[in-house]
């Protein structure tokens, strides 16, 4: 099998030359070759948030804002904005000359659309971030973004995922059914030209770009390629230029980072802050038991998953912030590994070993993203089978995975999601009561409820001064760590791994996400 599909992949590409560019003009031209794993269920942007989904969408739609490596908003669509004293109207002025991919002119009537009705429907936390702001057309190329009151995280809301769709393609259809979506229509600088399922996604040129000169490539391949061990050889043959999130198993990083015409960074991530954990289904027990909870996180090595699953590539996670947020709380609860003490709490809720030594039995949706995946999934049924929960695995593809997970249907669930820039937009969205929407990815899938908790987030949400926003969202993370509102293992630090001949992949907090406008291959 490998060797079929290394000589496919060779029937694909030529392969690169090993010589990197130094401080060269930029190069015009040529296909830039990138592995995506696993295939996408989809790649419509705001519908479709998985990670390959992603590294597609980015390339074809673009938001009012980019954010650089500091979080600091800049300029895209929206060539400026203005803030009112009382901070309840944003004021962002469009550019002007930038055009769909099939010729029409963006106007201020497709942002409208887009946050006022498109994302409300569609995307797992814009309820939360949008429910009470009115986006108002001033004109054609003025919006505005009115709010009931201050939140100040609102300027970091117009990153990855909430690009601006056409309104003319879009208003008045059901979304998730329309035709546009099989060969979406954005005004990035690639423009959709093909899937073929199962070998690659194809992405052309967009001539009429707003931004002149750019892009520098001609094309970009998109390669499915199944099996680890033939992506780590594409990448390391030259075959292939770009490997990023689970394309690789992160052993054969370590591997490929020596090679001489290879570059590794784990720059490009500061936007998402990546989290892993393993959500629980309070609806059903015994997870509605927070000392089950618990006794799940004791069970846990966690170091052992940073160190030997996730390859150092993480850090252990203590909650729903990422560490490198100015918000991260690090006085909670701590869960060491104990399985002793997982023991005691399962002992007292009455769960005892049966005479085969189980106390219960679960089942485990393993996250369909590669081998490191079930790895996780496999060490997390030995960790709790030590102290008698059995842990039943239950394997899926993408698609799969994405539909049991919005419509609740799972015991645990693995995977990782975006904790962004701000509570406000990242971390709220998975223990809110009222964002429990079944049949929305990345939502409160778990069930859990807490009042006190929905209280604190909505204070912090509206709260202008940074230091009482610090204590409201302190106070949450006690909550939700005493609770064990989900199971947090480590927070992710991604690798993007290309060869040196590639230029300007990561130029700021998108990374790989960003919309490779100013990418150029050396020749």
């Amino acid at each position: 099998m490998r060797r079929i599909l290394v000589t496919l992949i060779t029937a694909w590409v030529l392969a690169l030359s090993l010589a990197p560019a130094h401080g060269a003009e930029p190069t015009r031209g040529g296909a830039l070759q990138s592995l995506l794993w696993p295939e996408p269920p989809g790649i419509m942007s705001g519908q479709f948030l998985q990670s390959p989904a992603l590294l597609v969408s980015t390339k074809m739609f673009e938001s009012l804002l980019i954010y650089d490596f500091e979080l600091n908003p800049k300029p895209h669509l929206a060539e400026s904005w203005q803030v009112s004293p009382d901070g309840k109207t944003y004021t962002f002025k469009l550019r002007r000359g930038v055009k769909w991919h099939d010729g029409k002119p963006l106007t201020a009537d497709d942002v409208v659309f887009t946050f006022g009705e498109y994302l409300i429907e569609v995307h797992p936390r814009m309820k939360v971030v949008f429910q009470k702001v009115k986006v108002a057309k001033v004109d054609d190329f003025t919006v505005e973004f009115r709010l009931e009151e201050p939140f100040g995280p609102l300027i970091r809301s117009f990153g990855i995922g909430t690009e601006i769709v056409p309104a003319h393609l879009y208003k008045g259809t059901d979304f998730r059914k329309n035709p546009n979506n099989a060969k979406p229509v954005g005004t990035g600088p690639f423009k959709f030209k093909e899937w073929k399922r199962g070998e690659y996604l194809h992405l052309v040129k967009n001539g009429d770009y707003w931004r002149k000169g750019l892009p520098y490539l001609d094309e970009i391949y998109y390669r499915l390629v199944p099996d680890a061990a033939s992506r780590a050889i594409a990448i390391e043959s030259q075959q292939l230029h770009l490997a990023t999130q689970n394309d690789l198993e992160l052993l054969d990083v370590n591997r490929l980072s020596k090679l001489p015409y290879v570059s590794v960074t784990t720059k490009g991530w500061e936007w998402g802050s990546p989290i892993v954990w393993i959500e629980m289904n309070h609806r059903r027990a015994p997870f509605g038991d927070k000392r089950f909870r618990q006794a799940v996180m004791y069970a846990l090595d966690r170091k052992f998953i940073r160190d030997t699953i996730f390859q150092t590539y993480a850090k252990v996670a203590t909650g729903p912030v990422h560490s490198s947020s100015p918000f991260y709380e690090p006085n909670v609860p701590t869960y060491d590994f104990n399985p002793a003490k997982a023991e005691a709490l399962l002992d007292e809720m009455g769960l005892k070993r049966g005479a085969d030594g189980v106390r219960t039995t679960v089942k485990l949706l393993g996250l369909p993203y590669g081998e490191m995946w079930n790895r996780a999934a496999e060490y997390t049924r030995q960790a709790l089978r030590k102290v008698g929960v059995e842990v039943v695995l239950e394997p899926s593809d993408a698609a799969g995975w994405s539909d049991r997970t919005r419509n609740w249907d799972f015991d645990m669930t693995m995977y990782f999601l975006t904790t962004l820039s701000d509570p406000a937009l990242g971390v709220s969205r998975t223990f809110m009561s009222d964002n429990q929407r079944k049949g929305v990815l990345f939502t409160n899938h778990s069930g859990y409820t807490n009042p006190k908790v929905d209280e604190l987030f909505r204070r912090a949400a509206v709260e202008i001064d940074e230091g009482k926003r610090k204590q409201l969202y302190s106070e949450a993370q006690k909550i939700l760590v005493d609770d064990v509102a989900v199971a947090w293992l480590v927070e992710l630090v991604w690798p993007t791994v290309y060869n040196k001949k590639v230029n300007n992949v990561v130029i700021d907090s998108s990374g790989p996400n960003s919309t490779f406008a100013e990418t150029w291959i050396a020749r």
